[in-house]
């Protein structure tokens, strides 16, 4: 490549040409999207060794392996050259260092991220091609227009700057309903100031203890895992006694945690069920007082909640956590590219990184990235998925950025700009909380899927590799007749079985252990590392295949209630497995738990066992019934599901969509499912008669039609919205809204044939481990994701920016895993 040639001076000559330009610039404008400080196509930043280039047009960001892209598309030859050079600061003092204090992210008080510990040393230049001149700037012979561009580049909020504000989280708690009209008791009792006087009125515990305050009543609290995986004493005592008051018809949810309190504030909980959750009380120094207690005179003798969760954090020290103890050998070159955390951004980067260890995924955004490149304008490359999907596959699969950054161990590079594309206009993944690794690998195949779809290609859908068809096959018990049905799937879920445990023993004898020392009746000294069950993976192949009996299933061979079974195989395998481990369930208190079991997956894999074997000779088939016709329209929820999850206490319409959401898999995936969802807005209304409406082309309301169209909508994409809602307004416009940014790739899915999807192609049951994804924490809510990659037969751990030999990869505490057939079929 020609290299860059600086001039001091500036002839008429090179001012013509200049001049030839000026009609066509505007400074940059409040509403224009400027990037200038990373490349729309590499991760190339104004510190790389040529800088940045930005379009004195377009306002796009350049590297200098695509500034020639750009400039030949547009033909417009001005950019904006921004060179930094880093310059070290001096060191902090530790004493500036100070311990977070509230469970957050990039915010004061919380964790900070990435502080920068350089300067920088900026100069620009006016870049002019296809020449190569290099301007310096400011130059008083440059016309005025070019200086006031180039001053509102400089000046102008850069969009991928905007999007990592995403960055500053931090866990913010609703203020509860039932504190401004609290009922407070007047029976007499004080709370005295000295914490040696606390106690449980039921156990006598003196720690973890809470103040309801409406009656005064002091209860240990649920007993919570501290840092070291231990749990801390508690007895509930507290919950159970919100529970007898509300038996008795008195409502007193609100409670506070001793020891916590001081002139800032206290721990409050709300044991009410429609918050359930840490709560602030504007009125608690009001509510105290009722008690005796003067909060500008506590002082804090327990950890708050948020502390205790952040000193969980701490204990978080990856690389003891991955292999603990070992010296890890660290990697880098292509392939060995580690991401930045951008704030509770490790499901993005496990994820991610297992898929590009796939030989499809490689193809298609690192070997064409340039196909990819040359196919999308520079105006919409920082906006289409396909584009920022191959940059990414370039920078971890090429040489350009497999060097070591500068004061780090091995190289890494950003995925800010990918990152908040697949979470655009998601409530989950559009902000800075850490997510399920899991889910956010559903929603990004289908955001890769969308996206090719729109650009009409001729190569199967990169979602389509994972994807396999599973058969179900119900059988009436009254009659004898079955009925096979099938479905598709990104995913084999499968629940774990602890019944299965090999150690049952050892593992009944720790949890004795460990409630008598939750009760204090052996020495904390005693404390060891937790027993874990120990589950076959066999077994949990064995509860997938198992026959479920479904109750009052109404037989359209007798017209009559009865019972009958159902099984579920695999008819065609996918060239890529996906297997979930149902890590996470609901605990006997009504919250997720999670299942910390042990399940060694095989390295390699034999499905052939869950082969579906279809319809066999001698089975005579169900009749048709009305809910098979309607399935023609849309799925029908299974009502055995359905009724399982009302009788746990969930709205009926949420339960409806949780068994559709499944494929009415089984009542455990539908309630996997209504605990990630039942915060969705939508959640518990009715659900439209879809899919007969909408494929009839039935006709909507035209004034529905024209009031959507007043918010901006196009007409045929109000029509489709009230046809997909069943004519609701309101829920057009909700499903309009959570798909902004896909309408115009449902245009193309729906006015052409779909490329080429694979779907015919059947694997072999066979697979070989290539990677999977673990999780560290109580929940997907919180913790920590790391991925182990098997790369040339040796493992390999990716932990965010950190990349290195792995030597013991913990296969059996996986959340999920991706495994590849050995070939067709």
């Amino acid at each position: 490549m020609q290299a860059w040639n600086e001039v001091k001076e500036v002839n008429e000559e090179i001012l013509t040409k200049i001049r030839k330009h000026l009609s066509s610039l505007k400074v940059p404008g409040h509403g224009d999207r400027v990037r200038k400080v990373e490349c729309i196509y590499s991760f190339d930043t104004p510190e790389s060794p040529d800088g940045l280039f930005v379009s004195l047009s377009n306002y796009q960001g350049f590297g200098s392996s695509f500034v020639d892209l750009d400039f030949a598309r547009s033909d417009f030859p001005l950019y904006l050259n921004m060179r930094w050079k880093k310059i070290p600061k001096e060191p902090k003092e530790a004493k500036d260092a100070e311990a977070p204090t509230k469970m957050a992210i990039g915010v004061e008080g919380g964790f900070q991220v990435d502080e920068e510990q350089f300067e920088y040393e900026k100069t620009n230049f006016l870049a002019l091609l296809p020449e190569r001149i290099l301007i310096p700037l400011p130059n008083q012979e440059l016309p005025e227009l070019i200086s006031m561009v180039v001053d509102g580049i400089l000046k102008a909020s850069d969009l991928t700057e905007d999007e990592a504000q995403v960055m500053a989280w931090e866990d913010k708690r609703q203020v509860s309903k039932y504190a401004d009209s609290l009922v407070q008791v007047n029976n007499g009792k004080k709370i005295s100031p000295d914490p040696k006087t606390w106690k449980c009125e039921e156990s006598g515990m003196t720690e973890n203890l809470w103040l309801n305050l409406s009656d005064g009543h002091i209860g240990s609290g649920r007993a919570q895992m501290d840092a070291t995986g231990q749990m801390t004493g508690g007895t509930g005592a507290a919950l159970n006694h919100y529970y007898e008051q509300k038996r008795l018809g008195n409502e007193f949810p609100l409670v506070v945690k001793l020891g916590t309190i001081t002139a800032k504030g206290a721990d409050v909980y709300s044991y009410a069920a429609d918050e359930d959750d840490m709560v602030e009380d504007p009125k608690l120094a009001q509510h105290l007082s009722h008690w005796g207690i003067n909060m500008m005179q506590m002082e804090k003798t327990e950890k708050t909640i948020a502390e205790m969760e952040i000193d969980m954090n701490n204990k978080f020290d990856f690389d003891k956590i991955c292999e603990s103890g070992k010296q890890l050998q660290t990697l880098s070159g292509p392939g060995f590219v580690g991401l930045k955390n951008l704030g509770n951004s490790c499901y993005v980067n496990s994820v991610v990184q297992v898929l590009f260890s796939l030989p499809d995924f490689q193809e298609r955004f690192y070997k064409k990235a340039p196909e990819i490149f040359q196919s999308t304008s520079s105006s919409a490359s920082a906006d289409d998925i396909l584009v920022q999907t191959a940059k990414l596959g370039t920078g971890l699969l090429s040489e350009k950025y497999s060097k070591p950054v500068e004061g780090s161990e091995g190289a890494f590079v950003n995925p800010q700009m990918f990152k908040f594309l697949v979470g655009k206009g998601h409530p989950e993944f559009s902000t800075g909380n850490q997510q399920d690794a899991f889910e956010y690998y559903q929603h990004l195949l289908e955001k890769l899927e969308l996206g090719e779809r729109a650009k009409k290609g001729s190569e199967p859908l990169i979602s389509k590799f994972f994807e396999f068809e599973i058969e179900e096959r119900l059988q009436c018990k009254q009659s004898g007749k079955v009925k096979y049905t099938q479905a598709k799937e990104k995913q084999l879920s499968l629940l774990i079985p602890l019944d299965a445990a090999t150690n049952k023993d050892e593992v009944q004898s720790y949890e004795e252990r460990n409630a008598k020392r939750q009760k204090n009746e052996i020495s904390e000294a005693d404390k060891e590392e937790p027993v874990k069950a120990n589950i076959p993976f066999d077994a949990c192949v064995s509860s997938y295949m198992k026959e479920v009996i479904v109750e009052d299933y109404l037989s359209p061979a007798t017209g009559s209630k009865g019972s009958a079974t159902k099984s579920t195989r695999i008819k065609r395998f996918p060239k890529y497995l996906c297997i979930h481990m149902r890590r996470y369930v609901l605990g006997e208190d009504w919250r997720p738990k999670k299942l910390d079991a042990m399940i060694t997956l095989p390295e390699t894999l034999d499905l052939e066992s869950l082969r579906s074997k279809g319809h066999q000779p001698g089975e005579e088939l169900l009749p048709e019934d009305a809910t098979s016709s309607a399935a023609a329209a849309g799925p029908v929820p299974d009502e055995a599901i359905v009724r399982q999850l009302v009788d746990m206490g969930f709205g009926e319409n949420g339960c409806k969509r949780a068994a559709l959401a499944t494929n009415n898999t089984s009542a455990e995936a539908a309630m996997e499912w209504v605990l990630q969802h039942m915060g969705d807005p939508d959640f518990n209304d009715p659900i439209a008669a879809p899919s007969a409406q909408a494929q009839s082309g039935a006709a909507v309301d035209p004034d529905a039609v024209e009031m959507l169209c007043s918010m901006g909508f196009a007409k045929h994409h109000a029509e489709r919205a009230l046809r997909e809602t069943g004519g609701d307004i309101q829920r057009a416009s909700d499903w309009l809204l959570s798909r902004v940014d896909q309408l115009d790739a449902m245009d193309v899915e729906e006015a052409s044939q779909p490329p080429p999807t694979d779907s015919n192609v059947d694997y072999q049951p066979q697979y070989d481990l290539v990677g999977f994804i673990s999780h560290i924490g109580s929940n997907t809510a919180c913790g920590h994701y790391v991925c182990h990659i098997k790369k040339d037969g040796k493992w390999t751990i990716f932990n965010d920016r950190k990349v290195a030999l792995s030597e013991d990869p913990p296969i059996s505490m996986g959340y999920m895993y991706i495994y590849q057939s050995k070939g067709p079929k």
